[in-house]
């Protein structure tokens, strides 16, 4: 029997609107929440057209010529939009009848395509019992016939199996949230041995470190320890009234162990560093769960990757707004001051979740809507946009060395990539939340 996905009543009519706009084809992200059950889909979102689509909407006319690095980089920044507990849950595509004996195999290219750019970001591993189905939908522009299919991204040689595929009204109404602030003190060295100093490496292996301190926290929920296997709600009356207002929140409290555990042996070692690079702040996170049945391990986990995902985010969101607005380092780089981006929270109407994104303190309102719409396909009011944390500085002091060329090439490579991302309207998105926070990198040397 394959998978089921409760599917928004609304996402329906998304779909049928964009069969009149875009042709031959147009393709499209699947979010939500995956279960061991079943799937939840609370939004789906076509892939924003390039520049020369934008006035007649029209897109190559072959299935083999689909822009894969152009639809996996949106599923990228769309991901950084996500709360815990949200994901990318696969692709669709809407085709006219003579494309649709190529749709399937195209969109089997893009569920690996996108699964794969989606996992070297991640400082986490999925568990052994996670569900590792993608759905592949494949919509006929003529007839509105839709099939649902679903790969297994964990295997290579997955071959495609039927999936339900149901709407259901106010699902998008129905979610548990979760939130909590994290304080955060990491030190970073930079061996001397280094030959180049990469700053945004060796902050990724300094995250990942960290990030397994993360998943060994305890976390108080309502400033309660619960045993993993017991529903999140249990114990708890069911709000009544109006659903949307009625949202259950549950404020989580995070305990950062010291050590690793008496069965580790902790080892002290001298290392001769020439810099350093230090994290210290606090940072909001935010969750979200489905209401059937939620076990409490299912809402750590998700807020867990929350916490490792947004710090991750804005540190790469950090590096690329450098390399953009200011190019490769030179050998007299100064010491410079920046604007960390703050988290964001922005509602979905007619739900009770909230997208999550990120913004430099000089981006006015106009250009953050207009991302939401490039990203999203989603209009935002102005006065919905509600910043989480408060403004946090930035203050790198590179070390002089030269560059050498193999990390010459690899910024360009990286560049003409973040060029393509700007040209989408992507550099970093924005949002709306609850809280305030002071977050700092601080970047030394000697």
């Amino acid at each position: 029997m394959g998978r089921t996905y409760l599917v928004e009543e609304a996402i329906g009519q998304y779909l049928s609107d964009l069969t009149t706009k875009v042709k031959p084809y147009v393709t499209g992200l699947l979010i939500g929440q995956c279960s061991p059950q079943r799937d939840y889909v609370i939004r789906a979102v076509r892939t924003p057209p390039k520049e020369e689509q934008k006035e007649d909407n029209v897109s190559p006319a072959k299935l083999a010529s689909l822009d894969e690095e152009w639809i996996t980089t949106h599923a990228s920044q769309v991901s950084r939009m996500l709360p815990g507990g949200l994901l990318v849950l696969g692709v669709f595509i809407i085709a006219t009848p003579e494309l649709s004996k190529d749709s399937q195999n195209a969109l089997r290219r893009l569920i690996f395509s996108v699964e794969k750019s989606l996992t070297k970001r991640r400082l986490w591993k999925p568990s052994e019992e996670e569900v590792s189905d993608r759905a592949a939908l494949q919509i006929c522009s003529a007839t509105k016939k839709v099939v649902c299919r679903t790969y297994d991204v964990q295997d290579p040689k997955s071959s495609a199996k039927p999936a339900d595929w149901k709407y259901q009204s106010a699902l998008s109404a129905s979610w548990l949230a979760l939130g909590c602030t994290v304080n955060v003190n990491i030190h970073i060295p930079l061996l001397a041995t280094s030959p180049n100093h990469d700053l945004e490496k060796n902050t990724k292996n300094g995250l990942n470190r960290w990030s397994k301190q993360i998943e060994d926290s305890v976390f108080l929920i309502n400033g309660q320890v619960k045993d993993e296997d017991t529903e999140l709600l249990e114990g708890q009356k069911k709000s009544k009234g109006n659903i949307q207002s009625s949202t259950q929140f549950s404020d989580v409290k995070v305990l950062t162990q010291l050590s690793q555990g008496s069965s580790r042996r902790s080892t002290a070692t001298v290392q001769v560093c020439s810099g350093s690079i230090n994290l210290k702040g606090a940072v909001k996170c935010r969750a979200y769960v489905h209401n059937n049945k939620p076990k409490v391990k299912e809402a750590i986990q998700a807020l867990k990757r929350d916490i490792i995902n947004t710090l991750s985010d804005r540190c790469e969101i950090l590096f690329e707004d450098l390399i953009i607005n200011e190019g490769p380092q030179n050998k007299n780089f100064k010491r410079q001051y920046h604007v960390l981006p703050q988290r964001l929270f922005v509602p979905v109407a007619g739900s009770s979740v909230m997208l999550s994104d990120y913004k430099f303190g000089d981006e006015a309102a106009g250009e953050i809507q207009e991302r939401f719409v490039e990203m999203l396909d989603q209009a935002v009011q102005a006065e919905d946009i509600h910043v989480a944390e408060e403004m946090s500085t930035v203050d790198i002091c590179p070390i002089a060395d030269n560059v050498d060329d193999t990390q010459q090439k690899q910024v360009t490579k990286a560049t003409l990539l973040l060029k393509l991302q700007q040209n989408m309207g992507v550099v970093i998105a924005a949002a709306v939340a609850v809280l305030a926070s002071i977050f700092s990198f601080n970047y030394f040397s000697d």
